[in-house]
């Protein structure tokens, strides 16, 4: 790996009562680079992201982040890692329902102390982006759920984060949608340096990434590149 290591996982167990979820899996994410995520049903990867975002604490092993050990912090500069510097895109794009795609995607920005108007006006440019500007002032329930992936992908890079952390993000799509978020989400993760952490069932989707990583019974190991 030539780029420079972003995140650093090493070790990692975590347990749920008596299952354990990690036994031992590591990984690295060099900045820029975006991971595939893969394994069966129950093989841990889910834990794996959440751990290394900062939403879940492991048992036991080390996170590193730019030299910041993150097991080690607290929840307040968790949060606001999670906020700066971590972007999310989730299986369903859990936009808030009450607010337009505009205020949806401005929302990070607003929660990071963004005026409304610079924020909207940047949330406005990343909607132009992904192709979905002229549902600005829609509101979640009135557009399809490709269209709201797309509106989930602009909210996950607004803020221009190091890294984003995409959970199952074309699960719930047709092959067609998925085919679209997944172009347009790679590329504009690509053109802003962000590394991305992409967990998959699919191997078309897992074909967008510069490498695999496979999670079985709580360890991991790294393929040869998809592509």
């Amino acid at each position: 790996m030539t780029s420079q290591v972003l995140l650093k996982a090493d070790a990692l167990h975590k347990a749920y009562g008596p299952t354990p979820a990690l036994a031992g899996a590591s990984i690295e994410i060099a900045a820029g680079e975006l991971v595939a995520v893969m394994g069966p049903s129950g093989s841990g990867k889910s834990t794996l992201l959440h751990c290394l975002a900062g939403i879940v604490r492991p048992d036991q092993g080390g996170i590193d982040y730019c030299g910041e050990e993150l097991t080690g912090c607290g929840d307040a500069r968790l949060s606001a890692l999670r906020r700066s510097e971590f972007g999310f895109l989730f299986q369903f794009a859990q936009l808030v329902p009450e607010l337009s795609c505009l205020e949806n995607v401005a929302l990070p920005l607003r929660l990071g102390g963004r005026r409304r108007r610079a924020a909207e006006a940047d949330a406005a440019e990343w909607l132009e982006r992904l192709e979905v500007a002229d549902l600005a002032r829609k509101r979640p329930g009135e557009i399809s759920g490709g269209q709201a992936q797309r509106v989930g992908v602009a909210r996950a890079l607004v803020t221009r984060p190091r890294v984003v952390f995409a959970d199952e993000p074309t699960g719930a799509l047709d092959s067609l949608s998925s085919e679209r978020v997944m172009n347009l989400f790679a590329r504009a993760a690509r053109d802003t340096s962000a590394a991305v952490v992409l967990v998959t069932h699919d191997v078309r989707v897992a074909a967008y990434a510069d490498r695999e990583v496979v999670v079985r019974d709580g360890r991991t190991r790294d393929l040869a590149a998809a592509i």
